[in-house]
This record gives C-alpha cells, sequence and structure tokens, in this order.
C-alpha cells in the first residue's frame, strides 16, 4: 500500500508585486483613518432611492467623486450566523459586487442546520430548486451536481466555488474522478450557498452552461468554535446482500479576528462503511454453480447478478485554513489551504456456490477482480486572492487557485484465482498522482457614476491549465509492490489542456425600474501533448502486443455574447429576460484518458470539438417580505454536445460483462422547459414555512450523422433523431415544510421527485430497477432540530424514509437513520 500522511504540495505562485499598486490607489482613496469591522448580516436588502440615468458633463462628473472621508468605510465581514430562517431571499453578494445578470437561489447556514440532514456539504444543497446531486454514499467522492437542462454525467457543465476557490475539477466531464472537491469544505465551515442559473455573465466560461454554485465559508469577527458529530445508520437487502452500514462523522470549526487578521480553520473526519455500489454481472449462469439472480440489464439484454462489486469501507480526512488579512481598510488579502486524505478498501462479495460442495467461488468472473481494490488519495489545494472594497469609483478582484494530486494510487489483482474466492497475485497500479491544474483571475469593476450609480462596467482576464498524468503499470504482488510495479505499463493517458480568455460587462440602469446589461467573452482553447499508450493482455496478464500514439493538437477561438433585461413594474414585481451564447470545451480526460475504474472502462476521444450552447429565460417573480415565487420559461440548444454513455459489453467467450463508456459529439440537442419555484414564510400561522419547486424538461436530439448504433436485442440499426437527450429527467420536483414553534424547535419534512430520464443516445434502455438503469424516484426524508442550550443543539432525522430502492446506474442509498450532537463554544 502507498499510504500518504504527509502534508505536502506546491503552493501557487505569490502575486506579482506589480499588482499591489492597485491596493496603493484604494488605500489613498480611502485615507488615513481605520474604522472598527462591521458584520453585515445576509437579511433581505431594503429598496435604494432610484437614481437619475442622465449623464454628467466630464467637469460635473471631477466634482461628483467622491472624497477620501466619504469613502472611509469600515471593513465589511459578511456572515450568517444571525440570519433569520428566510435570510436567503437577499442579494448573494457575488451578484450585487458585480452586477450579475443570473437569477439565484440561495441557503443559509441556520437554514441548513435547521432542515437538512447535514452529512457531507453537497448535502446542503439539496432542497434547491431543479439541482440534484448523484450522491451514493456518505463521503461518496463522486457526487456530481445535476442541473435543470443537465444531468449526472455532466460535472463540466456547472462550476462550483468554495471562496475564491474552484472545487469543479473541469479535468473531466464524468461522475468519477472529475467531480468536484466537495470533501475540502467541513460542513461546519459553510456560511451561505448561492446557485446562479445559465450561462448568463461574461465573468464565468462556458463551463456555466448548467449554473454557478458559490460556496461562502463564515469568516469570524469574534472568537468561535463549533464542533459536531453525526452518525448514520443504513439497513440494507438487496439481491444477496443483507447488512447493515454505518457512517461517523466528527467536523469542526473554529477562528477569530484580531486586529487586521481574520482565520478560520475547520477540519472534517469520516468512516463509512457503503452499500454495494455496483454489482456484478454475467449474461449467463456459469456452469455448475448455484445462487445468481437472473435479471437482464437496462437494455433487457441477460445479466444475472452474481454478486457485489465495490464494497467499500472508506476513511477520509480533510482540513482547511483560511487567512484574511486587512491591506488596508478597504482592500483584504486572503490565502486559502486544503487537504484532503482517502484511504478506501473494497472487498467484492460474490453469491455463488459450487454446486458440488457449497463453498463460494468466483467461478473465473474478472469483474470481481476490478471491485477489489486498496485505494489511497492525497489532494492539495491552494489560493490566494486580493480584493477591494472601496464602493467608490474602481474595485478589483484578483484571485490564483492551484490543485494538486500528491497522490492517487488505486492497486488491483488482474483477475480472480481459477477456483474458489482467491485472486492472482500479480494486478494493476492506476496512478493519477502528478495530475494538477490552475486558474488565474484578475476582475476589475468601474463605476463612472460613483456607487449605486445607473452604469457599471466591469471586465477581466481569466487563464487555466489542466494536466492529465495516468499511468497503469503492472505489479507483480497486486499489494506490495512500488508504485511503478513492473515497470510495463498496461495504458497510459496523459496531456494538457490551456484556456486565456478576455471580458467585458456593461450593467446599465437607463431607467429607475428599467436594467439593461450586455457582455461578451472572448477565449482561446488549445489542447496540446495528447499522448495514449494501449496494449492486449493474455487472461493472465501477460501483455503481447504495445500501441504508443501521439495524439493531433486541437485549438479553438470563439466569442460568447451575454444580454439581459431587467423590469421592475412595481416593488413586489421582477420581469428578466436573458440570453448567453456560450463554449464548453472538450476536457482533457474526454481527450486522452483511457482506463478502468471500479470495474467502468471509458474510451475517450482525441477528436472531440467544442459544445456551443445557446440558451434564453424568461423570468417572472413575485417578492415578500418573507417569500417568493418565480416562475421560469428557458430554453437551450446545444450544438456539437459532448455527451457520454455507458452501456454492458459481454465478452462473447465468457459472458462476463463490462460497463464501457463512450464519448462522442451529438450534432445538435434542444432543451425546452419550466420551472415553478416558491417559498413563504409563516403560511397560516407564525413559524411556518413552505418551499417547494417543479422542473419539466422536453429534451430532444435534433441531429447526429455519425450514429451508428443497433439495438442489442434485435441487432437492427436504431435512430437517435427525435429521441429525448440522455441522463435529463422530464420531471424535477421538491416539496417541503419546515415549522418552527419557537427558536429551540424546527420540524422539516420534504419530498424530492426524478421522472423518467434515458442513458443511451437512441432510448434502448427501457427496463428500470435493474442495475444500470435510471429510474424515477420519490424520496421523503424528515429533520428533527433543537437547539436544547445557548450552546448544545442535537438533530435527529431519517433520510428516504418509505426505503424507496432505485439505481441512476449505481443503486441508491435506502432508508437511513441520522443522528448529530452539535456543540458552539
Amino acid at each position: 500500500m502507498f499510504r500518504h500522511h504527509a502534508l505536502g504540495g506546491v503552493s501557487v505562485v505569490a502575486i506579482p508585486a506589480t499588482l499591489l499598486a492597485s491596493a496603493g490607489i484604494a488605500s489613498a482613496q480611502s485615507g488615513e483613518k481605520v474604522l472598527p469591522p462591521v458584520t453585515v448580516e445576509s437579511h433581505p436588502p431594503a429598496p435604494r432611492p432610484a437614481h437619475n440615468p442622465v449623464r454628467p458633463t466630464p467637469v460635473a462628473r471631477q466634482h461628483t467623486v467622491p472624497t477620501a472621508a466619504a469613502q472611509n468605510r469600515p471593513v465589511v465581514v459578511v456572515t450568517t450566523e444571525g440570519a433569520d430562517s428566510n435570510g436567503s431571499l437577499g442579494t448573494p453578494p457575488a451578484v450585487s459586487r458585480f452586477q450579475l445578470p443570473q437569477k439565484s437561489f440561495s441557503v443559509t447556514s441556520k437554514q441548513i442546520d435547521e432542515t437538512i440532514n447535514l452529512k457531507d456539504p453537497e448535502d446542503a444543497v439539496k432542497y434547491l430548486p431543479s439541482l440534484f446531486v448523484r450522491k451514493r454514499n456518505d463521503g461518496d467522492n463522486q457526487a456530481v451536481l445535476a442541473t435543470r437542462s443537465w444531468g449526472v454525467n455532466s460535472s463540466a457543465r456547472t462550476l462550483v466555488y468554495y471562496d475564491d476557490l474552484l472545487i469543479s475539477a473541469l479535468i473531466g466531464n464524468n461522475n468519477t474522478n472529475a467531480s468536484p472537491r466537495w470533501n475540502l469544505i467541513s460542513p461546519e465551515a459553510i456560511g451561505r450557498i448561492d446557485f446562479l442559473n445559465g450561462p448568463f455573465a461574461a465573468a464565468y466560461p462556458g463551463n456555466s452552461i448548467g449554473g454557478v454554485l458559490l460556496i461562502s465559508s463564515k469568516m469570524p469577527n469574534k472568537p468561535f468554535a463549533v464542533a459536531k458529530e453525526t452518525a448514520s445508520v443504513m439497513p440494507w437487502d438487496q439481491y444477496g446482500t443483507k447488512d447493515v452500514y454505518p457512517t461517523s462523522q466528527t467536523s469542526a470549526a473554529a477562528g477569530n479576528r484580531e486586529g487586521k487578521l481574520s482565520w478560520l480553520v475547520s477540519a472534517n473526519y469520516l468512516d463509512t462503511f457503503q452499500q454495494p455500489l455496483t454489482y456484478t454481472t454475467n449474461g449467463t449462469l456459469p456452469a455448475g454453480t448455484t445462487g445468481a439472480f437472473s435479471a437482464l440489464n437496462k437494455q433487457g439484454v441477460p445479466a444475472d447478478v452474481v454478486g457485489t462489486g465495490i464494497l467499500a469501507h472508506s476513511q477520509q480526512t480533510s482540513a482547511n485554513l483560511r487567512l484574511a488579512y486587512d491591506v488596508t481598510p478597504l482592500v483584504r488579502a486572503t490565502y486559502s489551504l486544503g487537504i484532503w486524505n482517502n484511504h478506501q478498501v473494497s472487498d467484492p462479495q460474490t453469491y455463488l456456490r459450487s454446486a458440488a460442495t457449497g463453498a463460494a467461488t468466483f467461478a473465473g468472473i474478472s469483474g470481481f477482480a476490478t471491485a477489489k481494490y486498496i485505494w489511497d488519495q492525497t489532494q492539495l489545494s491552494n489560493a490566494v486572492s486580493l480584493k477591494s472594497d472601496t464602493k467608490g469609483v474602481y474595485d478589483f478582484d484578483i484571485s490564483a487557485s492551484s490543485y494538486n494530486y500528491l497522490q492517487d494510487t488505486q492497486l488491483n489483482p488482474f483477475t480472480v484465482a481459477a477456483a474458489g474466492t482467491g485472486f492472482s497475485s500479480n494486478g494493476k497500479i492506476t496512478r493519477m498522482d502528478g495530475t494538477n491544474w490552475q486558474d488565474v483571475d484578475a476582475k476589475g469593476i468601474w463605476r463612472p457614476f460613483g456607487f449605486d450609480g445607473p452604469q457599471e462596467i466591469s471586465f477581466g482576464i481569466h487563464g487555466d491549465r489542466y494536466d492529465l498524468e495516468n499511468p497503469v503499470y503492472a505489479s507483480s504482488v497486486w499489494n506490495a509492490t512500488s508504485s511503478t510495479g513492473t515497470g510495463a505499463l498496461y495504458s497510459s493517458g496523459s496531456g494538457e489542456t490551456r484556456t486565456g480568455a478576455l471580458w467585458l460587462q456593461d450593467a446599465w440602469k437607463l431607467t429607475p425600474d428599467l436594467k439593461l446589461t450586455l457582455g461578451g467573452r472572448l477565449e482561446s482553447w488549445q489542447a496540446l501533448d495528447g499522448f495514449n499508450l494501449n496494449t492486449t493482455a493474455t487472461s493472465a496478464g501477460v501483455i503481447t502486443s504495445t500501441a504508443a500514439i501521439n495524439q493531433p493538437g486541437l485549438s479553438s477561438t470563439n466569442f460568447s455574447p451575454k444580454a439581459s433585461v431587467s423590469f421592475d413594474p412595481n416593488k413586489d414585481w421582477n420581469i428578466t429576460a436573458n440570453f448567453g451564447e456560450a463554449y464548453r470545451y472538450p476536457t482533457v480526460t474526454e481527450l486522452y484518458q483511457n482506463l478502468t475504474v471500479g470495474g467502468v472502462a471509458t474510451f475517450a476521444n482525441p477528436f472531440l470539438k467544442p459544445e456551443q450552447d445557446f440558451t434564453g429565460e424568461l423570468n417572472f417573480e413575485r417578492k415578500w417580505v418573507d417569500g417568493r415565487v418565480r416562475l421560469t420559461l428557458f430554453s437551450e440548444r446545444t450544438n456539437d454536445a459532448i455527451i457520454s454513455q455507458t452501456n454492458l459489453v459481454t465478452n462473447p467467450a465468457t459472458g462476463a460483462q463490462t460497463p464501457t463508456t463512450v464519448v462522442s459529439n451529438v450534432d445538435a440537442i434542444r432543451m425546452q422547459g419550466v420551472e415553478l419555484s416558491a417559498e413563504k414564510d409563516n403560511v397560516f400561522v407564525t413559524g411556518l414555512q413552505l418551499f417547494g419547486s417543479v422542473t419539466h424538461v422536453a429534451s430532444k436530439i435534433l441531429a447526429d450523422a455519425s450514429w451508428a448504433g443497433t439495438n442489442p436485442l434485435t441487432g437492427l440499426p436504431t435512430t437517435v433523431v427525435g429521441k429525448h437527450v440522455p441522463y435529463v429527467p422530464d420531471w424535477r420536483a421538491k416539496v417541503g415544510v419546515t415549522y418552527r414553534p419557537n427558536e429551540s424547535w424546527a420540524y422539516t419534512v420534504a419530498a424530492r421527485y426524478s421522472g423518467k430520464q434515458y442513458s443511451t443516445l437512441d432510448n434502448t434502455d427501457v427496463i428500470s430497477h435493474v442495475y444500470g438503469a435510471f429510474d424515477n424516484f420519490f424520496v421523503v426524508d424528515m429533520k428533527i432540530h433543537y437547539n436544547a442550550t445557548k450552546n448544545f443543539a442535537f438533530d435527529f432525522g431519517i433520510d428516504n424514509i418509505f426505503n424507496e430502492q432505485y439505481f441512476l446506474f449505481h443503486p441508491f442509498p435506502g432508508r437511513t437513520f441520522v443522528l448529530a450532537g452539535k456543540y458552539t463554544f
């Protein structure tokens, strides 16, 4: 085993000293007197008086610049500690700062504490409209965020940020190694979460097609510390596996502000036993055995379940440090460090018994070997930023982040033993350590008429680089050889992508009630140094041939316009129309990563073209002091959509089945739909809050000239034109009620529904409730939150009360009992 315990890595390069000149300008505007910090709770902002949009003359403009004394504001610290239950109705800080045109949904730490069985940070978005996180178990490190028009295979179509750190792993677009790095966030460090719909802001790259999720930490302005222990238990009974799977989680956070320096440190430890995440299937019942469960796969092909696949025990540790220093009263520098370690062991279980002896056997099915592994991961993130908050004529925002795979090593036996339940001594070593990426952004804001004037112009530059290293070595002893094994390679995939961008946005309040926002983003992308090595090997793992390919370089330069019009008929209503074009570029793993992980074989495509997406929406919104209802009509067309699909491929000689993923461009797809969401406090009685949403999407494949698939049952050619887009459910709905009779108690019951979705381009997956299918589901959760004292709080909850059993390729969690205790110092 190659367990890595040291906390090490490479930090991002410090921001060049020349950039600090901007800090000096902001300091000069602010004057010399330093005022104390002010804490701002996230209540809905009060309406501001209307401003005259008439442009003053240049001479007059010079006399209206705020004086140093007027701009000498205190440092503002945003927190949600004291926010009321509907603090989420306020405008998100990022939206206010950059006048972003997107509509948003939010949830505060107080709401999370009171209403959600929070075991992992991604649980916090559970009830936000249209969103779904593919979380298969506690501590799942492959939890993808799906949005209203994109499904669980679209990790690169949504951006997820934790403060200034991009935790989206844009190294790929899948639900395995490209899932967001939620694990870097301690649940107790979350202050607020905001989701922004669509690719309508020039400030974000085309990966915002699905939206942008912003997670803000609780930066303190006074000493605080909190510790929480959460335990959950899930009974399980499916096929031949009947057991109880427990999870224990310990999380803590502490922080303070001392003069110009504030700090926040958080940590999380998770010890979880997981239900079967995959099953091993075979096209026929192995001769001389009993115990298999007769079944079909999602396309109606025989796929008898002969045992579990991945059956894992995971131990994860994460820690995060965030430092903030006030360079001047109006300029703040921050640094964030995150480390995450995972040690996971999977030991598959066979259902097969020898008909002669009754002894357990793998019956020579090699699929059991891919689910037997030891996996060690250590990953490190660094982020730095420098921001001004003068609320004057100019402000700036500079940030850089780096993410490094210090260790990512998975050890597998190559195959199973000829008889019984043993494994071959030789094996494979799959590595991704050395994989890394960096992001840099520099943004500016110009307010020609001063803060809260009728016009605000924002602009910026962006750069990123993603580097893949993914060799798979042969080893003589699968669990006890060096990280390079015998030195022989079964496969290797490597390559790099780079993107540079310039963007500009002009937000203009034409009248006090009418706002026009225009923007554009110019991007230049390239893929380079792509390399693949592939081999053929005997059933025992002896390499018989090798092919090495230097892949061709790719490049593309594109411009994406954005437009938004917002109209307030009165103080209670808003009507907003948004349009955005966006380009989503192929990721480095979509281009170059050929490997098998967890029994799923993936084949990359080095000739992929960028996606071109056109999205438009029309929003009607009605607000109250303690509530909101919003109706959104949206339409989206994507040309050259990059879509992957996973099907079972059967070995004709043995009947063994391997889930296999292929990636391709689909000429054109379209998604049209409607989203209705609402939330309201004090409904009928004081303290009763209702919330809910319903989303309908009509998706269609418009063209795919390269399609050449066949029906696996009939062998006849199929068509994809007119079929539903894979992984996009037709309906999603959520509804919940929270009752707060007083400050001590909160009772929540909430339900989530997802309708029919397909996972094949030709929609031939018509069999439901089998391993590999994508089922509809209806899940009900409940939670009781009790503030026993000023310091102690307790939670009891049940997720999936009615034990709904459903598959989204993987079997998803059944009824789970959750108990938590929290102490705030």
